[in-house]
C-alpha cells in the first residue's frame, strides 16, 4: 500500500441495532490495524447491545439476539477496544457519519472519554462519491474487480474498505498519499462534534449547523438564549455533542470571569 503512515491506522466497521447514533447500539465491530512498518493485526467482536435487535436490522447484517446473548457488552469490552484504537488514525466506509459517532457514544456510555478528535479520519465512501458516486459493493467491484461476499458482515466490509483505499491510491494519482491529506479530502465539513451539529466557520469559530440558529456562533447563541443550552442537554443529541457544547459554555464562563477580575 502506498499510503504513508506516521501512526498505526485502523480500518474498521460496526454493525448495530439501527442507525440512530443516540439510541441504537453496536452488535459487532471488526478492525484491521496496519502499522507503519507494514505489520497487520485484526479482530472481530460480537457485542451484546443489552437491547433487542430489530428484525429489520438482523435481515441486513444477519446478527440476532440469539447470536449475542452470551457475548460481552460494550462496557465490558471498552477498555480493550480503547487500547486497540489508542493513537491510531481511522478509516471506514461512511465512518464519518455513522461508525465513528456511534463508537464514541458507546465509549462515553461506558465511562471512557476517548478523544478521537486528535486522530485523522479517512472515509473511503466520501472519496468514492466525489470520484464515482456509487455504493460499497459497487465500489469493491469498480476498484478491485471483485464481488463483495457477505456484505454487511463487519469483517467483510472492513477488508473491502482496506482493499478499496489501496485501489483508490493506485487509481487516482492526484489523491494525497498521507493520512492528513486523505482525511481532509474525505471530509465534507469541518465538524467540531462527530455528527456535524456544530462545525467550524471560515474563521475557525464554532457555529451551529442545524435548527433556528444555523450558521450562528455557539458562544453568541448561548449568551443571548441561555435556555438553548438546556434544551440541547436534555434533548436526544449525542453525548459527545453535549460534551462539546458544555466545553464551549464553560469556556465562555471562564472568559467572563477573567473580564470581571480585570475590572476589579
Amino acid at each position: 500500500m502506498k499510503l504513508k503512515l506516521k501512526n498505526p491506522i485502523i480500518f474498521f466497521d460496526v454493525e448495530a441495532t439501527g442507525i440512530d447514533i443516540v439510541n441504537d447500539r453496536i452488535v459487532e465491530i471488526s478492525y484491521l490495524k496496519v502499522y507503519p512498518d507494514g505489520h497487520q493485526e485484526s479482530g472481530t467482536y460480537l457485542i451484546n447491545p443489552t437491547i433487542p435487535i430489530p428484525e429489520k436490522a438482523s435481515k441486513i447484517h444477519g446478527i440476532t439476539d440469539e447470536d449475542v446473548k452470551d457475548a460481552p457488552t460494550f462496557e465490558q469490552l471498552a477498555p480493550k477496544l480503547a487500547k486497540i484504537f489508542e493513537g491510531c488514525d481511522l478509516v471506514g466506509f461512511n465512518s464519518n457519519k455513522f461508525d465513528i459517532p456511534i463508537l464514541v457514544e458507546e465509549f462515553l456510555r461506558a465511562g471512557i472519554d476517548i478523544d478521537l478528535k486528535k486522530r485523522k479520519f479517512i472515509d473511503v465512501q466520501v472519496i468514492f462519491h466525489k470520484k464515482e458516486q456509487r455504493t460499497l459493493s459497487a465500489a469493491y467491484k469498480f476498484y478491485c474487480n471483485k464481488e463483495l461476499e457477505n456484505a454487511h458482515s463487519s469483517m467483510s466490509d472492513t477488508i473491502a474498505t482496506f482493499e478499496i483505499l489501496k485501489a483508490q491510491l493506485e487509481c487516482y494519482p492526484d489523491l494525497p498519499h498521507d493520512v492528513e491529506g486523505l482525511s481532509k479530502f474525505s471530509s465534507h465539513t469541518r465538524n467540531v462534534d462527530y455528527v456535524g451539529r456544530i462545525v467550524y466557520d471560515e474563521d475557525g469559530k464554532e457555529v451551529f449547523n442545524f435548527g433556528k440558529y444555523k450558521g450562528q456562533r455557539v458562544e453568541d447563541v448561548l449568551k443571548k438564549d441561555p435556555a438553548y443550552y438546556g434544551w440541547m442537554i436534555n434533548g436526544e443529541f449525542p453525548l459527545y455533542t453535549k460534551k462539546v457544547l458544555t466545553n464551549i459554555k464553560l469556556r465562555g464562563v471562564f472568559k467572563n470571569n477573567k473580564k470581571e477580575e480585570k475590572k476589579n
